[in-house]
């Protein structure tokens, strides 16, 4: 039998892929922030949930892992209301941070070869971080980086929500 935690870990998921993706694309400033906003808290539940329930199971550095993409997603949440420009502080020490939690939860065999390539791509959000320190006028929707790693962390949140989903079958 599935647990609630992981229904919820799930729902939480596909919300925050759904309406992350859908933000980046969105024109208008106040949808883009409430879109990323409901995002982020899902993204938080779910990564709150899963750090649990990988410790339980004994893998600590995916656990940690989990939690430091949950420290990443809660700057992003810090930064939503302020608007793109003023955001790209806490949005490149929230990607920073989601960097190290993809490669954390990735670095063991875990999960399927193709979701820890995926992450590992999406990691690739360090880049962007680097960027934005060195002075470049990113911003959260910028193209091609930052918007790149975006459908590859989507896809990471596909393969993390199939897991348990698939080993209750």
């Amino acid at each position: 039998m599935r647990s609630t935690s992981d229904t919820v870990a799930a729902i939480g998921l596909a919300i925050g892929g759904a309406l992350g993706m859908a933000g980046t694309f969105v024109a208008g400033d106040a949808l883009r922030e409430t879109l990323w906003t409901i995002d982020g808290v899902g993204i938080v539940v779910a990564a709150a949930l899963l750090a649990m329930k990988y410790q339980r199971l004994g893998n600590d550095l995916v656990a940690a892992g989990f939690l430091t993409f949950l420290a990443g997603e809660s700057l992003l949440l810090a930064g939503n209301a302020a608007g793109l420009q003023a955001s790209v502080p806490s949005y490149a020490g929230g990607i920073a941070l989601w960097a190290a939690g993809l490669v954390m939860v990735s670095a063991q065999a875990t999960f399927a070869l193709w979701m820890r390539l995926t992450a590992f791509v999406a990691a690739l959000f360090t880049v962007s971080v680097l960027m934005i320190l060195w002075g470049a006028p990113l911003l959260p929707t910028s193209s091609p980086l930052p918007a790149l790693g975006y459908p590859f962390l989507v896809l990471t949140f596909i393969g993390w929500i199939r897991t348990p989903m698939k080993a209750e079958r």
